[in-house]
């Protein structure tokens, strides 16, 4: 399983919080791409309720990552 921002940026309106069925068939729905429903689908078979994408991929980056503090410099 293999996430990047493009791909997750699909899962953006995802109706948080949600179970792994609920995630695959909102993906359908939005025409997300095979990639997303894929990684979806890699997701361990329980009732897990993911409360958003960090849930899902822990390393997804945040605008703090991006942030450029000219103060550092």
């Amino acid at each position: 399983m293999y996430w990047t921002l493009e791909l997750a940026s699909y899962l953006e309106d995802a109706p948080w919080p949600a179970t792994k069925e609920e995630l695959i068939d909102y993906a359908q729905r939005s025409g997300a791409p095979l990639e997303v429903i894929e990684n979806l689908q890699k997701l361990p078979d329980d009732d897990t309720i993911y409360e958003s994408i960090e849930d899902i991929w822990p390393d997804y980056p945040t605008k703090e990552d991006f942030l450029f503090n000219e103060d550092e410099y």
